[in-house]
């Protein structure tokens, strides 16, 4: 493993989007992933780039008559996919994830409270997959909280216990993972403080994001009399996380519980009612389509 600062290039039509772009669930065998390499090496120059991802499209329509998914990047918030029937559809860059309702799940099937948190890895682990396949380029999921630790002791054992094992899920995938929160308590998981520094894992990937012992008072301790975005944002304790495009609630509740207060201030807010531990990939979907209606202006 690698440990990186670097942040990814906001360039438009440069070779590193062309290789995003192909990372769909249908364009990912070695004899299709051979169209985007050798465009690569093609189209280096700049200005003729631009003209790729058109190309790309109708190659793999080619390829796929029955319907493809192709990914372009339109800015740095955002991707637009097309499909066959010609519909336009925006994909957020960078999701957040609050996996609510573990200890609701727990109780309704007979459990203690502190057992419904174990339930939740497989869960985290699959939307993982699903964000990465359909070109997402960052998640953020939001582990647990100063303010969790005020519950019975084998609650926060039992949180902080899945947490740990959430990370080393997703350890096992290809991807740049970071894990923030006050590491200064003793609440903060030991075995998670490797992961205190970004870190590529399996060659690196999407990046992902996890929050432990993660408190909105802690995070924004350093602002000070900071007046404009730019030297806020530096002075975030979760300065290396970008600002999120869209937020996704398990679990019924209508707040963000804290939940990256700065990096959520133009996101979009989605909720599902059903609770974390019964995750269908049909939630995502429904997320994502829900996404692509809203009107998004940045405030503009």
């Amino acid at each position: 493993m690698t440990e990186t600062t670097e942040a990814p290039p906001e360039e438009k039509c440069t070779p590193l989007y062309v290789l995003l772009a192909a990372r769909t669930p249908r364009f990912l065998s070695s004899r299709e992933m051979i169209v985007p390499f050798i465009a690569v090496i093609v189209f280096q120059d700049k200005d003729k780039f631009c003209f790729l991802p058109l190309v790309l499209y109708y190659i793999n329509l080619l390829i796929h008559p029955s319907g493809c998914i192709f990914f372009t990047q339109t800015s740095n918030t955002a991707y637009d996919y097309h499909t066959k029937g010609g519909d336009l559809i925006r994909v957020p860059a960078h999701i957040g994830i609050i996996p609510d309702g573990n200890r609701r799940w727990a109780s309704n099937q007979g459990f203690q409270k502190q057992d419904g948190y174990r339930y939740g890895l497989d869960p985290g682990l699959a939307l993982l997959k699903l964000a990465s396949s359909n070109g997402i380029q960052e998640v953020t999921y939001y582990g647990f909280t100063t303010d969790n630790c005020k519950r019975p002791h084998a609650q926060i054992e039992a949180f902080s216990s899945a947490c740990i094992g959430a990370v080393n899920l997703i350890a096992t995938e290809s991807v740049s993972l970071l894990v923030v929160g006050n590491t200064d308590s003793p609440l903060f998981p030991e075995p998670l403080l490797k992961y205190t520094k970004r870190t590529d894992i399996n060659g690196g990937g999407t990046k992902v994001n996890f929050l432990v012992n993660y408190g909105w008072e802690w995070d924004l301790s350093y602002i000070g009399n900071q007046t404009n975005r730019k030297s806020i944002t530096e002075a975030l304790k979760t300065k290396d996380i970008s600002r999120m495009d869209l937020i996704i609630r398990w679990g019924g509740m209508r707040r963000l519980s804290g939940f990256l207060p700065i990096q959520s201030v133009y996101a979009d807010f989605y909720v599902i009612n059903d609770m974390w531990p019964d995750f269908k990939p049909q939630h995502f979907y429904e997320a994502l389509d829900w996404y692509n209606k809203q009107d998004i202006t940045l405030g503009g």
